[in-house]
């Protein structure tokens, strides 16, 4: 959302008048999709702020207590008839976040509240150690209880028993002597216990010879014994058929009666049982039951044949193939409603497992004629939602900052002349940031900025809420967090910011995207060597350059080049703006002109297509750090996101637009649903963060080198002797807090922070001298990887080729912590101010000193005339 703010007539006096704030607001109002016929009501309410929400909708807790929800209290509320305001709490650039939740005010208590972060879970150990003195007594009372029970509502035998969360230790379990007082135990929960020893736990367990379910969860002894526990308790108990909630590979009647609800407490089944009441179940939930092998006697349409519900979501079943999977389940006469993973082991397609199975009326939660309709292959409505997640000892800051992304919205100011650059990010009051979200909305919100002098200066924001749907008293209301945004836009990958999507799916999507970058080795072909030729004009006059360049319009002196003020009688065109054909129309430019661009050069310059090039070219080569452009490949990344957390590696990762300079827009973070939110503020990449970069004096630091282009074919191409070092002002930190820190993780100073200004010779020694290296290996590293860009375009892009193009380019490198160098981006026609303002010791090639009244000069030399100073070849 991009609100507009345009001029009006009234300039600063009060809007009084509705006409007049229809003028003033017309495309506001038309932006954000509020019905004209509320318009006057939105009017009347902003006139005096009245904010009437309380009267028609309540807040309450929800999931817990870890989220909020709104609920309407009128007793109806008709579509499109009233509209109600919101207040923003909070408003900020994200750059401001930190600073703002430690400096204003009640401002961090508030949104700790609002976004239910500001409650520790944590138990006292005064607390603990009072729990643990009650429950070594409850331990004997428990036992009481059971037995009494049992007594009472059956024939006095013990057959399941909950010792659940009693701090029962390796001692009091051997003390308790269960399979002697209690030998026909079927089920046996010890969870949340402080069971240690695995030695202990298999001799006690191994005496009840007839366990079919054993809950061993929560206890030290699953960590210390690392999987051999399960391994020697299945061998000596054949007839268990459950483990720690999963379904061992023996599982049969009884705990599929378990999973439907048939088997508990109140009637455990008995171990030699033979008659079985499967034939009743109509409901079976068999997710997240680590079942490898689903086709059993038990589980078939014989034992279960009023089966119509059937959950087998989070199941490897591995040792099954697709076809025998849904050869078994089109068997199930009933079975009308299926849940499952999607891609999983019924297939990678909704629709393909819908004409697999005909008589599904029901996938996921979904009609299936929805499904056939819309076409989508992946589809779920049984999303949990992303929680707040942390530490006892997390900041309040650190919570709100990784929870926010669930709340925020944004905008990005505009007037006649400019867009801002910087988006605004904001979150509404209590009552808006109860709306959660829904697919079939009945509620929709909108920013809108009241100017009530009619200018920009007067504004005031809000957000505006209405019903686009008939509502009752009672019923949640709800917002579309994804208006306007579908499948095309991704949408369903996009939910990963607030709820918790199928992670096999992403998987599934990144491991097929980098198994084709691994096999990517496009064979470059050997150019051959030829020079291009350089301009010569007729009578040796000199070449005529227009500019608009001010460094190279004061700093091109050499006698064979002019400066002249008009582009059409220019033999160069030496320009920072892109020549496009309604340039060249307006200014008399021709194609026999020399110009600074190639086409086609977006594929080195914008990010994206810089990604795409080096990926089509070589893969996924280790100079080059993961990159995803997220507007066509969010699926992949979140994939990469879900392997690279499930194996412990560092998710730090950072955000960078499509075509914008001096790091404007690019963030650095480790939060998933703040990379997927971040999207909103324009076409990104997404590039794997360094995290452990070479350090300078413990900074950071990146290299600016300048390459200069005669031809593309034959690839023609040499790096000027003259790089500089560009070094952040703070020492370096992964601290989170540290992150919103510009000076910290970036190094372009020359437009916000003080330059810190290095002469690369002193560098180099500095740096040699501190990291004991050599410099050269490192140059000659830098040197062909530069090589490799300019050859990936020059094979995957051969219509850049243009003989009457010559140009210039900034190429950013950054050294990680083995001093491998790593592209950053390549520049058009770089900044090159430090290359004139200030004379350079040369330490790479032949040495000497570069002048910095000559870099121009060397530069067109190189381009036009032939003439090689301070270049090498690459």
């Amino acid at each position: 959302m991009v609100p507009m703010a345009g001029t009006t007539a009234t300039g600063s006096r009060k809007i009084e008048t509705y006409e007049e704030f229809e003028k003033v607001h017309a495309l506001l109002l038309a932006a954000s999709g509020l019905p004209e016929r509320l318009h006057r009501r939105l009017f009347e309410k902003l006139s005096c702020e009245h904010f009437d929400g309380g009267d028609h909708f309540q807040i309450e807790p929800c999931e817990e207590g870890r989220q909020r929800r709104l609920v309407l209290t009128s007793a109806s509320m008709p579509r499109d008839s009233d509209v109600f305001l919101v207040d923003h709490a909070w408003t900020f650039r994200l750059s401001d976040a930190y600073t703002q939740l430690s400096k204003v005010p009640g401002l961090a208590e508030r949104m700790g509240s609002l976004m239910c972060v500001d409650v520790d879970v944590d138990v006292s150990l005064d607390a603990e150690d009072e729990a643990e003195v009650n429950d070594e007594r409850d331990v004997v009372e428990t036992l009481e209880s059971e037995v009494r029970e049992a007594k009472e509502n059956g024939d006095g035998t013990l057959r399941w028993l909950e010792l659940e969360g009693l701090h029962i230790d390796d001692d009091m379990l051997v003390s308790l002597a269960l399979s002697t007082r209690f030998p026909e135990l079927v089920a046996l929960s010890l969870l949340g216990n402080k069971l240690n020893s695995a030695e202990v736990v298999f001799q006690e367990l191994i005496k009840l010879k007839h366990l079919k379910g054993i809950w061993l969860n929560n206890n030290p002894v699953l960590k210390n014994c690392d999987g051999e526990l399960e391994q020697v308790i299945l061998k000596e108990l054949p007839e268990l058929e459950i483990y720690n909630s999963s379904l061992t590979g023996n599982f049969g009647e009884w705990a599929l009666g378990f999973c439907a609800g048939l088997y508990g407490k109140d009637n455990p089944g008995n171990a030699d049982q033979t008659d079985t009441l499967l034939h009743t179940v109509s409901t079976l939930d068999l997710s997240n039951r680590n079942i490898h092998n689903l086709i059993k006697k038990a589980f078939s349409p014989i034992c279960l044949p009023s089966l119509s519900y059937l959950n087998i979501r989070g199941n490897p079943l591995e040792q099954n193939s697709v076809g025998d999977l849904l050869d078994l389940l089109r068997r199930f006469p009933c079975l009308r409603s299926l849940e499952v993973d999607i891609p999983g082991p019924l297939g990678g397609s909704a629709i393909e497992i819908l004409e697999s199975l005909p008589n599904i009326s029901e996938l996921n939660g979904i009609s299936a004629s929805k499904i056939l309709e819309t076409g989508k292959h992946i589809i779920d409505s049984m999303l949990l939602p992303r929680l707040p997640e942390w530490t006892p000892d997390e900041p309040l800051a650190d919570r709100i900052i990784n929870a926010m992304w669930q709340y925020l919205m944004t905008y990005r100011l505009a007037d006649e002349e400019k867009l801002d650059e910087t988006s605004v990010w904001y979150v509404m009051d209590e009552l808006g940031s109860a709306l959660r979200h829904s697919d079939e909305p009945n509620f929709r919100v909108a920013p809108f900025l009241f100017m009530p002098e009619g200018n920009l200066a007067s504004a005031v924001s809000f957000s505006i809420l209405w019903p686009t749907q008939n509502v009752c008293k009672g019923d949640e209301c709800t917002r579309d967090f994804l208006l306007g945004i579908g499948e095309d836009k991704q949408r369903s990958a996009r939910l990963t910011a607030w709820f918790h999507t199928p992670e096999n799916y992403f998987i599934h999507a990144y491991e097929k995207h980098h198994q084709k970058l691994l096999s990517t080795s496009l064979m470059l072909p050997t150019f051959q060597s030829s020079e291009t030729r350089s301009i010569h004009q007729p009578g040796g006059r000199p070449l005529r350059v227009y500019t608009d360049i001010p460094h190279v319009e004061e700093y091109l002196t050499h006698p064979k080049f002019a400066i002249t003020k008009e582009p059409k009688d220019a033999d160069i065109i030496w320009t920072s703006v892109q020549v496009d054909e309604d340039m060249k129309k307006a200014t008399g430019i021709t194609d026999q002109q020399y110009i600074n661009q190639f086409p086609f050069e977006a594929c080195l310059v914008m990010k994206h297509h810089l990604a795409e090039t080096i990926q089509k070219a070589h893969g996924s080569p280790q100079w080059l750090q993961p990159t995803y452009n997220l507007e066509t490949h969010l699926s992949q990344l979140i994939g990469d996101y879900c392997v690279r957390k499930k194996e412990g590696l560092d998710n730090l990762w950072i955000l960078k637009p499509w075509n914008m300079a001096r790091t404007i827009d690019t963030t650095v973070t480790d939060n998933l649903p703040a990379i997927i939110r971040l999207m909103e503020t324009g076409p990104k990449i997404c590039q794997k963060y360094i995290e452990q970069p070479a350090l300078f004096q413990g900074r950071k630091f990146d290299l600016r080198y300048i390459l200069l282009v005669r031809s593309m074919h034959p690839l023609e191409i040499f790096l000027s002797d003259c790089f500089w070092v560009r070094i952040a002002n703070n020492q370096y930190s992964l601290d989170r807090s540290s992150l919103f820190e510009y000076e910290t993780h970036f190094t372009v100073m020359n437009y916000r922070g003080a330059i810190n200004h290095k002469n690369a010779s002193d560098f180099v020694r500095e740096f040699e001298e501190e990291h004991q290296v050599k410099w050269l290996d490192i140059h000659t590293r830098v040197r062909k990887i530069i090589r490799s860009v300019f050859e990936a375009a020059a094979v995957t892009h051969p219509e850049m080729h243009s003989p009457t193009s010559r140009a210039m380019y900034g190429v950013d490198v950054m050294l990680d912590s083995s001093f491998q160098p790593k592209l950053l981006e390549v520049t058009y026609c770089p900044d090159c101010t430090r290359a004139c303002k200030y004379d350079m010791d040369i330490v790479v090639g032949e040495g000497g000193v570069a002048k910095a009244s000559d870099f121009f000069n060397n530069v067109f030399r190189c381009l036009f005339l032939n003439e090689i100073s301070q270049v090498s070849p690459l």
